[in-house]
């Protein structure tokens, strides 16, 4: 699974504006055992990435939703703004 793939919409998987600010969002999904998110270094890897295009991390925010259905266990959901370095 790539970087992309951890976004839980279709229109959020490229962010590419060129604005000042790009808003992503990324659901982490708890191992099936064991603890910690499968995923978790994607947000790494999607930090790193925007920093390359001249971003950075202005906001971090997430929030932890329940799942009952199949399969179950805890989603985290994280939402990151990044700021453009440079004007």
């Amino acid at each position: 699974m790539g970087i992309m793939d951890a976004f839980n919409d279709e229109g959020g998987k490229i962010n590419k504006n060129n604005g000042k600010y790009r808003v992503m969002q990324i659901v982490l999904r708890e191992k099936f055992v064991g603890k910690g998110s499968k995923n978790f270094t994607e947000i790494e890897e999607l930090c790193n990435q925007q920093y390359a295009e001249g971003y950075k991390l202005h906001t971090f925010a997430q929030s932890t939703a329940t799942s009952t259905g199949f399969g179950g266990g805890d989603r985290t959901v994280c939402n990151l703004v990044f700021e453009r370095m440079y004007d």
